[in-house]
């Protein structure tokens, strides 16, 4: 059973790099916010509203946990089997749902829009993670992951490679930015949003982290293996404003599970040790310094002594 630490500075935040050490918030402990679930994903902060919202997918749920009272409520069943989620820079919420194998935008009076379910008229696999950019398009994954069986989805045969895609805020317009990718996941911009990272959890002989120059903030060039993930397994990650990436981990082991945090030239410079394997994680909180970490069957959080960039 997780147990809170009962002792500053909570031994769960691991500084492997000095560097490191600078965001750490001395009397800030890992937090379990909520549990109960069959597999977390996709967390998305609402500042405006004072609550996060997450993805249950088994469990074809959006979930609610509410900052002042901590109330944990359902925001949204069935909802798809939804996954990721992000906002869009009018603050709509933007989610990828494996069921209706599409993105799809909710207005604040709940009128839900879809962005995208096609391309090159066959339909998209199963929508994984979102990102926003600074111009308004929607940037998202879109591996076989959630037609793969029945327990996150509907199982169904691809009809289109594992691509990454572009959608245009202004015409709608859907671009293919980066193809045949090795079971593309979890994707966030740099800072300047002058690079995209991507995961990619089906790489051979290990999984990676891989960087992109951004061209003209519509197009991708120059991937290269930023970061090689070894035995563990990266999932959702996001860029802090120095440009840290911080990367939900784990795989099988539990000296593995949790968030690992690296530089921007790629060097591993802390952790974050979690009882379960983390799938994703986002920046929230009024200041954006407090990250919530959606972890197997739990909702985690933790103050540290960054923010988190917008978008994400």
């Amino acid at each position: 059973m997780w147990m809170p630490s009962a002792r500053y500075p909570d031994p769960a935040i691991e500084i492997l790099d000095a560097s490191f050490a600078r965001y750490r918030v001395f009397s800030a402990a890992v937090e379990r916010l909520a549990t109960g679930c069959r597999w977390c994903e996709g967390p998305v902060w609402f500042g405006d509203g004072r609550y996060l919202l997450w993805s249950d997918i088994p469990n074809n749920r959006i979930l609610r946990w509410d900052e002042e009272s901590g109330a944990v409520g359902v925001f949204r069943r069935p909802s798809g089997f939804a996954n990721g989620n992000t906002r869009d820079r009018q603050g709509r919420l933007v989610t990828c749902e494996h069921g209706g194998r599409r993105v799809v935008r909710t207005a604040y009076d709940g009128a839900v829009t879809v962005l995208a379910e096609s391309f090159d008229g066959k339909r998209l696999n199963s929508p994984n993670d979102v990102v926003t950019a600074r111009d308004g398009s929607v940037w998202f994954t879109d591996p076989t992951f959630g037609i793969a069986g029945y327990y996150e989805g509907e199982r169904a045969e691809s009809e289109l490679p594992q691509n990454v895609y572009r959608l245009d805020a202004e015409t709608g317009v859907l671009e293919m930015v980066a193809h045949d990718i090795a079971g593309p996941n979890g994707l966030c911009f740099s800072p300047d949003e002058s690079r995209l990272y991507l995961v990619e959890s089906r790489g051979e002989p290990t999984r990676r982290i891989v960087a992109f120059d951004v061209v003209g903030g519509r197009t991708l060039r120059d991937r290269r293996v930023l970061i090689d993930a070894g035995p563990g397994t990266p999932d959702g990650i996001r860029c802090d404003t120095d440009g840290n990436l911080w990367c939900g981990w784990g795989m099988g082991d539990d000296a593995l599970d949790g968030v690992m945090v690296f530089n921007p030239e790629g060097r591993l410079i802390g952790r974050i040790r979690l009882p379960e394997r983390c799938a994703n994680l986002c920046f929230g909180g009024r200041h954006r310094n407090r990250l919530f970490m959606a972890a197997s069957q739990s909702l985690y959080a933790l103050y540290v002594d960054i923010q988190g960039c917008p978008g994400g």
